[in-house]
């Protein structure tokens, strides 16, 4: 007897005496009949240990139930501040797992949420009580250096991404924390370094492998199911759960004019009101934007983040006024591997850290905005962005599901802490950022935002067509635990 099919039996046989799985079978039963869990309305419901065996016994990948080994590993995402415990984990080996555990959340009308790379800001990536799909054990990237083209599985992370195209010459716009991961980035619109010269990320996605709320395994692209792949590009998670992305790549030197150029707090209000002027200006090559935070060696900074995707001797002419503006404590800008910049965040967005963040789209700068942010300035509170405009901003409106086009930067709001008692502190002092700029900003970016206003004044004018598609596909809204869309009566 192989040892999948020993670890059925055995796992069976468990369930019949009421006795704990086997840890090595990567499993672990329930000793009651039945196991309590959360439906889709927040209702407590139960789940027999029959129909937890039957769907064990389709899976080629592991389940993991409270009480195993893996358990509090499997469950934890990247924010400490979500400790919610799922009725189920089921670890998908391939698209057909993933099937069965859709199909078994579906007709248990259980509450279900999808783990990519866990980056879910608020959360959404793990339940209270549903099961939780975990994609980490589907994380290939494959490249095809004729085509152009990479392939990456749901579960992979953006710097795996990044590694297996810049092996083979090549790169698409991924984002600014390494160990993000690719799906729940992607599927929100996906901001980068490189983004002004070659678009978001859901401008490169070229077709994918998604499972709808039906179980269905399907191949969408431009000419299969486009409405569906309309949808996915902006959507968020609302369809389906995505099991690969293809990605279109571009030529790429990997050694670019990067780096960071430092100014204390002082320098604040000259180098954001240059850069309200200047930013416009700037070619697609050139990405550059500003962070205001506390540093532990320097004190209260104004950063400025720099990539420049082209001949350096022009970046650094671009650069020139900029530097000018005031005398930096540091100037780290360099020839230099892209990756340096790809993973300078790693740490400050480390695993485990508690955090809180608010966001919005800048449509444009203004005195009164830069006034605001040096007004506003909490150092507590880690001001971010992400910036927009080139090639980001002459996509239309609504040619992909993502509609916030005209922005030029997003700004973030996000603070970290390790103690649980400082929760509502920080949180407060986030809020308090935000309300201050909120004036200055429309719509905001849904893979960060904790309590954004509905989604369907955020989606604006692809809104109805979402919904459409949301009732094609997820009548029953299965796919709920995102900035959810309300699938429309058919």
């Amino acid at each position: 007897m192989d040892r999948r099919q020993f670890c059925k039996t055995s796992f069976a046989a468990s369930l019949a005496v009421g006795t704990p799985f086997l840890a090595g079978c990567g499993r672990r039963a329930a000793t009651e009949a039945s196991i309590p869990a959360v439906s889709l309305d927040g209702a407590e419901i139960e789940l027999s240990n029959a129909a937890i065996q039957e769907l064990s016994q389709a899976l080629s990948g592991p389940m993991i139930l409270s009480g195993h080994p893996e358990y509090d590993r499997a469950r934890t995402i990247w924010n400490g501040m979500h400790d919610k415990r799922p009725a189920l984990i089921v670890r998908p080996a391939n698209s057909t797992d993933v099937s069965h555990a859709v199909s078994f959340a579906r007709d248990h009308n259980l509450l279900l949420a999808v783990r990519g790379g866990g980056h879910s800001w608020p959360g959404k990536s793990v339940c209270d009580g549903g099961l939780m799909i975990d994609l980490s054990q589907m994380n290939g990237v494959m490249v095809d250096r004729d085509t152009q083209r990479a392939r990456a599985q749901g579960g992979a992370l953006l710097g795996q991404l990044d590694a297996a195209s810049l092996a083979q010459g090549m790169v698409t716009t991924a984002g600014v924390v390494s160990h993000t991961g690719v799906g729940g980035y992607t599927l929100g619109g996906g901001f980068g370094r490189l983004n002004r010269k070659y678009g978001l990320t859901v401008d490169n996605v070229r077709g994918a492998e998604i499972i709808t709320a039906d179980g269905e395994v399907r191949r969408i692209s431009a000419d299969q199911e486009p409405d569906l792949f309309w949808a996915i590009r902006g959507g968020g998670g609302n369809f389906g759960v995505v099991t690969e992305f293809e990605y279109q790549l571009h030529p790429f030197e990997r050694n670019v004019l990067s780096g960071s150029i430092v100014w204390p707090i002082e320098n604040a209000r000259d180098v954001l009101e240059y850069y309200a002027e200047a930013a416009e200006s700037y070619s697609d090559e050139m990405y550059v934007g500003p962070v205001m935070a506390r540093n532990p060696d320097l004190g209260d900074v104004i950063v400025m983040d720099v990539v420049y995707n082209g001949d350096p001797s022009e970046g650094e002419k671009e650069l020139a006024a900029l530097r000018a503006v005031a005398t930096p404590a540091v100037d780290g800008v360099m020839i230099q591997d892209y990756m340096v910049m790809q993973t300078i965040n790693d740490v400050a967005f480390g695993h485990g850290i508690r955090s809180y963040a608010k966001n919005g789209m800048i449509k444009e700068w203004s005195q009164g905005l830069v006034d605001a942010l040096i007004e506003a300035y909490d150092p507590r509170v880690f001001l971010a962005n992400h910036v927009a405009g080139g090639a980001v901003k002459r996509v239309g409106e609504t040619d992909t599901a993502f509609t916030h086009r005209n922005a030029e930067i997003m700004l973030v709001f996000a603070s970290g802490w390790q103690d649980a008692e400082m929760d509502d502190e920080l949180i407060a002092a986030t809020r308090a950022y935000y309300t201050a700029i909120e004036p200055f900003m429309g719509g905001y970016y849904d893979n960060i935002d904790f309590d954004g206003a509905e989604a369907a004044g955020n989606y604006g004018p692809a809104y109805a067509r979402l919904a459409r598609i949301k009732g094609q596909y997820d009548p029953g809204n299965l796919f709920r635990l995102n900035s959810n869309i309300e699938p429309a009566a058919g």
